[in-house]
């Protein structure tokens, strides 16, 4: 090898060098940015599974806000009574429907367009009405034919075992209380007024102003009257039959702008058993006497001429004493008073309800075997004779989340 060739070799050695060098860079670069890409596709990977979770998470919390917002417009709407009969939801839960269909069919002997449960129900109807209601009858006294059957017949069932709807949705309509006899207080009011639709009597279920009852609105010779039959079940005592809207307003608010007056007393069932009283000193006696024979009302025409404010606020003192009389003695696990005033055209009507306790509530008498009574005695004994008493007796603890059933 020359000399003049060593420097070319060692250039050329360096740019060999240089040019692996510039390889090892190359490919050093490549690796690295293709790691960092990997890397970065590995964090979008995960990025997108979080946004993933986060879209999910979003879509609860709208889902969850769309809920609030409805349960913010049904409040909303709650705030305002609707001016409407039908077709309101009382307690959140039952709704008040049309009974038309099967009143109309009742009338015109076509039952062609009705459900298999609207037929039950009609043919349920259709039989009261034929065991209740006579040629000769008045409105009126048909009106109390209906109220003295649902009162009297629609009560809870007795036994250990009663009858359970099927449904839900049972225990708000006609159906439901003519099947089970037993129903809340829509179911009540939607079936008596099918009765006053099927005897062509003009009627409208009511609802309060804060939706959690509800009672019908009955028309006789051209005024209208409260009746209250789920106020009245397993009484009878008509202390919320035929009211007007003086005597209702003490318990009850409703839309009177949408719902028609109540203010004539010739069928108020107060005002047809009244007797005429000027001295309010004879009420502890008259009083005593109806409680004696078990009444249901005492009503009292007092002569305007002869009850100015001083006379009522001795009234008022009577019956508080009269009230707390009852309260603190035996009396008061059979009954309990309640009293109002209604203004007449020439005098005031006291109308004092007389609220008996329902009678039969107690469980039947058992009627168990003297055999079964050995296996129960056995049975237990088995599986709970090594539990000790604790000194002094045994002590009852209630579970966690029991107490008194709702309904």
């Amino acid at each position: 090898m020359t000399k003049s060739a060593k420097p070319a070799i060692v250039v050329l050695a360096v740019l060999m060098v240089l040019v692996l060098g510039a390889e090892l860079a190359i490919g050093w670069f490549a690796y690295s940015h293709l790691s960092k890409n990997a890397d970065t596709l590995a964090e979008l990977r995960d990025a997108n599974t979080g946004l993933r979770s986060d879209l999910a998470g979003l879509q609860d919390n709208f889902s969850d806000l769309r809920e609030d917002i409805s349960t913010l417009a049904e409040l909303a709407d709650n705030s305002s009574d609707p001016g409407q009969e039908d077709d309101v939801r009382i307690a959140g839960e039952y709704m008040i429907r049309s009974t038309l269909p099967i009143s109309d069919a009742y009338r015109s002997g076509d039952r062609s367009a009705l459900s298999d449960k609207e037929k039950e129900t009609l043919d349920m109807a259709s039989a009261i009405l034929a065991e209740i209601i006579t040629p000769e009858m008045d409105n009126y006294q048909k009106e109390e034919a209906v109220y003295l059957w649902m009162t009297k017949n629609l009560t809870h069932d007795e036994g250990l075992l009663p009858v359970i709807p099927q449904t839900q949705a049972d225990c708000d309509n006609p159906y439901g209380v003519l099947k089970y006899h037993n129903a809340v207080c829509v179911g009540y009011a939607t079936t008596f007024r099918l009765f006053m639709q099927m005897l062509d009597i003009p009627c409208m279920v009511v609802h309060n102003s804060e939706r959690y009852h509800s009672w019908d609105l009955v028309q006789l010779d051209g005024g209208w009257y409260h009746t209250d039959i789920y106020s009245d079940v397993g009484q009878s005592d008509y202390s919320h039959f035929n009211l007007t809207d003086t005597m209702h307003a003490i318990n009850q608010s409703w839309n009177t702008d949408f719902f028609p007056a109540a203010d004539q007393y010739e069928y108020c069932h107060a005002y047809l058993v009244s007797v005429e009283e000027r001295d309010p000193y004879h009420i502890p006696a008259s009083l005593r006497a109806a409680i004696d024979s078990r009444e249901s009302v005492v009503s009292l025409r007092f002569p305007k001429a002869d009850m100015d404010e001083t006379g009522a606020q001795i009234v008022q003192q009577m019956l508080n004493d009269i009230d707390t009389r009852i309260y603190s003695s035996t009396l008061s696990n059979e009954l309990y008073i309640g009293w109002n005033w209604l203004p007449l055209d020439d005098s005031w009507l006291l109308t004092i309800n007389l609220c008996w306790y329902e009678e039969g509530g107690d469980e039947p008498e058992p009627t168990i075997p003297d055999e079964a009574y050995e296996k129960i005695n056995g049975a237990v004994e088995d599986a709970f004779g090594d539990l000790e008493y604790q000194e002094g007796g045994p002590v009852y603890t209630e579970p966690v989340g029991w107490g008194t059933p709702k309904g």
